[in-house]
């Protein structure tokens, strides 16, 4: 946490929090932050010479929450970020020039685009691929960008949605209907297309359709995903549930149907 704060703000990062030490029964944590986009931050936790739970103060729950039950979400696959107009580059190079990372993919408006609004995304990884920052900015169209609405509400550049992962989507979606958890819909059409499109994902049609859950195929394997309507009531911060075969992609097929849902949700709000 120490030589990783120091060495991005000596590379130009504004510091969130010096290095600083938690110590407990079970050893020292010690951690450090920097800002990136809006008042988003990055922390640098360094557990070498901790071994109890999670941190200082914090004890492991003997009988885990009936809400817990249900569902295998299993860990953070990707967060998402929302900047200006002009500003996914500039993050793009601090994430390179600063963090180490490298681009992975890059989605024009040619691609992430509906009749009414687009997009443009690059896709940062760390040097293993296991921390991934996509970094969204608006692009022209005929009606406001979902992104545009986001910057909107949220009064700042700062974290659309973090999307977690799961072997069992779903098992985990079923739970969390049950518990009050919303989810964005597809229109019918979607999943007529579907067989053709992605071929086999090993769970029927008719489960993915019932549920809302999307699915997309690359070269690499297939996955399943889905998106919360906002979980606050302004049309800012949302979760997606994915669950992946192979395929380390995002789920570009799946955009322009995603797309369409937001514009749906935008509409009855009167914002597109």
């Amino acid at each position: 946490a120490t030589s990783a704060w120091e060495e991005t703000t000596k590379r130009g990062a504004r510091s969130a929090l010096e290095p600083t030490e938690m110590r407990g029964d079970k050893g020292v944590l010690r951690q450090s932050a920097i800002h990136t986009y809006g008042e988003v931050i990055h922390s640098f936790v360094d557990r070498r010479d901790y071994h109890g739970t999670f941190a200082p103060g914090y004890h492991k729950v003997r009988r885990p929450a009936a809400a817990a039950s249900g569902q295998t979400l299993l860990e953070v696959d990707h967060c998402v970020g929302n900047v200006e107009l002009g500003d996914m580059n500039r993050f793009v190079d601090f994430y390179r020039d600063v963090l180490g990372f490298a681009q992975l993919i890059h989605y024009d408006d040619k691609v992430i685009h509906t009749e009414y609004s687009a997009l443009m995304s690059k896709v940062m990884t760390n040097g293993n691929g296991r921390i991934k920052f996509p970094i969204n900015e608006p692009a022209s169209g005929k009606k406001k960008s979902q992104i545009q609405e986001f910057l909107d509400y949220y009064l700042d550049e700062g974290t659309q949605h973090i999307a977690l992962r799961t072997t069992d989507i779903v098992g985990t979606v079923r739970a969390l209907r049950e518990r009050g958890v919303e989810f964005l819909g597809l229109p019918h059409e979607y999943y007529l297309a579907l067989p053709e499109r992605v071929g086999d994902v090993g769970v029927p049609m008719s489960t993915l359709e019932g549920l809302g859950i999307e699915a997309d195929r690359d070269e690499e394997g297939y996955l399943l995903q889905i998106f919360t309507k906002p979980v606050q009531d302004r049309p800012t911060f949302f979760f997606e549930i994915i669950e992946r075969h192979g395929s380390r992609g995002f789920g570009v097929g799946n955009f322009k149907a995603l797309f369409e849902a937001i514009e749906r949700e935008q509409a009855k709000r009167g914002n597109l």
